[in-house]
């Protein structure tokens, strides 16, 4: 039997899940719920729990989340709970719903998504925090957490652009700082190929270099097929 994946995609906003199919289709539709606050894990795998119920059979489990995760630990997780740092999630998964587990950082997952395969690929996240994931020639380069580096005027990546300076500043005036986290990061990564994606990039009303792609939300969960054959 050809084994059908559990996509999760946990943020700090929102957790979704949907279940793809061998070529990493999806097999019905997204299904998403509030991120539960405080996030602690506890909560969080009770919410995941409940939004997989009716979604149907499967045979694995790929997750992505918001921060460091290392052989399927959570290292960090800046817009969760400090619980989450050092937190086997693979593991617990696992025993939660019954089927193998494999973890990344979101963005990563995302990016898997997305990136053609070719040359240095860069995806940016833009949501309740900053995501950050680095391709070269189709390989994810791991655990790149470029949102909490200083950018400007004593603010990180993520201070700049998050989800509070968006509401703080206004849409306007958040589109220009995106303008210049593009112009930072150009000249240091060089990407052949730069994405803009996660729940806010519906927000970018400013003129884009030809290289530079909005992209879809959904490819955070459509990237989940990769990690069985990517991540060992």
């Amino acid at each position: 039997m050809i084994p059908r994946t559990l996509a999760l995609d946990i943020g700090g906003t929102g957790t979704k899940a949907m279940v793809l199919d061998a070529e990493g289709n999806p097999l019905g539709p997204r299904v998403r719920t509030r991120t539960p606050q405080p996030a602690t894990p506890e909560a969080v795998l009770h919410t995941i729990t409940e939004l997989v119920e009716p979604l149907g059979p499967f045979e694995r489990v790929s997750a992505g989340f918001p921060g460091v995760v290392i052989d399927g630990v959570t290292r960090t997780a800046h817009n969760l709970d400090p619980a989450w740092s050092g937190f086997p999630l693979a593991q617990v998964l696992e025993a939660r719903l019954g089927r193998p587990a494999r973890i990344l950082n979101d963005a990563g997952v995302q990016g898997y998504g997305i990136v053609e395969g070719r040359g240095v690929e860069m995806l940016l996240t833009l949501g309740t925090g900053m995501g950050c994931a680095l391709f070269v020639d189709g390989h994810y380069v791991p655990n790149l957490e470029l949102a909490h580096h200083p950018l400007r005027s004593g603010y990180t990546y993520e201070e700049y652009v998050g989800q509070e300076a968006l509401d703080a500043i206004g849409k306007r005036k958040w589109n220009r700082r995106i303008g210049r986290v593009l112009q930072q990061v150009e000249p240091i990564f060089n990407p052949r190929r730069i994405y803009l994606g996660g729940g806010n990039a519906r927000y970018l009303t400013l003129a884009l270099a030809n290289h530079v792609t909005v992209v879809a939300n959904t490819a955070g969960l459509l990237g989940g097929i990769a990690l069985w054959r990517e991540v060992r």
